[in-house]
């Protein structure tokens, strides 16, 4: 695509639009990760993965998809090396149950897909475990592996090379999401090695949850830094875990603020060199109907007392939770080994309000120093009903030379560079 065809972006500050592609008509994006000048792309409805050629981010092109099983989700992946790390779970958003969104969002998950269900497992039309390919040839992903599991499936991963693997899953006899360990020694045959969670969560054990029946209290996913953990609970807020016996994974401290604040923790990314947390709260309702969501500071130099000490500017230069779709925080680039490592750069999607960049230098007082927000889309890929036609940014990734790419809902992928 050359330049003079790019979109007209809504807003644009401090960064340059320099390519963007339809993925192959598959124009519906979720988690995007970069290796060997190649962009994987997970899909929220269109059924499995794509690969971008991005080696000239003004040019970039679709080269492969790779279909999901039936039922089945594949909108989250991990890419380290020769390996790419995708999940499968019960496509959510596909399901009769969940198409009014609130019903995704609140309640225990378990028992609205089976797994909690003390009758015993419903009939299971899906594929729950992880895959593992080999991208030596990175255009051409051949799968080398499979994990099952029991339950509704994996919903996201972390692993940046190495032994251990790191996802949350719903399984059988939980309440929701957990936290477990994955043993990758043989990428050919990983398997789990141990597992987390709070205390409530175990129904089969005959557990009962100590919060409200309304609530998400299931792990959406953790980021690893040395030996511990630190996992985005969703409506229970921060739970920080040692890993040091990954067979065996034990609580250092939990933390949530919701209520008053609205729940739904997403990201946890440690800085270890200035010993901080950002912590990003999800917003997933339309029109702004679950709050105004925050990302958060916190001060991590006593691990076992985590202290937030400030909370980002939100968007403020147009009227976000009257334009349609979610507006607040989705996603922020997690600072992996084989991207851009910044502690003093955060980037971050805020669904209708596009992509930005907050300085934070100063730890006690972020400030946006970057925006940038696609245009309409021009067509729904969302199949839900009563759904607006609104950009939803929804990951963003970040090179060490400063190229950004970012997916949405129904948008495509946007490649920008930061201009500060």
């Amino acid at each position: 695509m050359a330049s003079q065809d790019l979109p007209t972006p809504d807003l644009v500050r401090n960064m340059t639009l320099l390519g963007h592609c339809d993925q192959g008509g598959r124009p519906d994006g979720v988690q995007v990760m970069v290796n060997k000048c190649h962009a994987y792309v997970g899909h929220m409805f269109s059924k499995g993965f794509s690969v971008i050629d991005v080696r000239d981010p003004r040019a970039p092109k679709a080269v492969a998809h790779v279909p999901a099983p039936p039922n089945t989700w594949t909108i989250h992946l991990q890419t380290h090396g020769d390996l790419l790390l995708v999940i499968n779970a019960k496509d959510m958003f596909a399901a009769a149950e969940f198409q009014d969104e609130r019903h995704y969002y609140k309640g225990a998950l378990g028992k609205k897909v089976g797994t909690a269900d003390s009758a015993g497992p419903r009939e299971r039309n899906w594929t729950a475990g992880m895959a593992v390919y080999d991208i030596s040839r990175p255009a051409e992903p051949r799968r080398i592996g499979f994990m099952p599991v029991d339950g509704g499936g994996i919903h996201r991963i972390w692993y940046v090379g190495g032994r251990w693997a790191y996802v949350s899953a719903l399984l059988d006899g939980f309440t929701d999401y957990i936290f477990m360990t994955v043993d990758m020694s043989d990428p050919t045959r990983p398997r789990e090695a141990g597992r987390y969670w709070l205390p409530g969560m175990n129904s089969a054990a005959g557990e009962q949850p100590g919060w409200p029946s309304t609530r998400r209290n299931g792990l959406h996913h953790a980021i690893v830094h040395g030996d511990i953990a630190y996992g985005a609970w969703r409506d229970a807020g921060l739970v920080v875990i040692d890993v040091a016996d990954r067979t065996a994974p034990t609580l250092v401290t939990h933390r949530n603020w919701s209520p008053p604040y609205g729940g739904g923790t997403h990201n946890c990314l440690p800085l270890p060199d200035r010993q901080l947390l950002v912590v990003l709260d999800e917003a997933v309702l339309d029109n702004c109907e679950d709050g105004l969501k925050h990302i958060w500071m916190f001060d991590i130099r006593e691990p076992s007392n985590p202290i937030s000490i400030s909370t980002f500017p939100m968007p403020r230069e147009a009227d976000y939770c009257s334009k349609g779709g979610h507006f607040g925080p989705h996603n922020i680039h997690e600072n992996r080994p084989d991207a851009l490592v910044s502690s003093d750069l955060i980037f971050a999607t805020y669904q209708n309000a596009g992509i930005r960049v907050f300085d934070i230098r100063d730890a006690h007082r972020p400030e946006e120093v970057a925006a940038f927000v696609p245009p309409t889309p021009k067509r729904l890929v969302d199949h839900r009903p009563a759904r607006a036609r609104v950009i939803q940014s929804c990951d963003v990734w970040v090179s060490t030379d400063g190229v950004i790419y970012g997916t949405d809902f129904n948008g495509g992928l946007y490649i920008l560079e930061y201009k500060g």
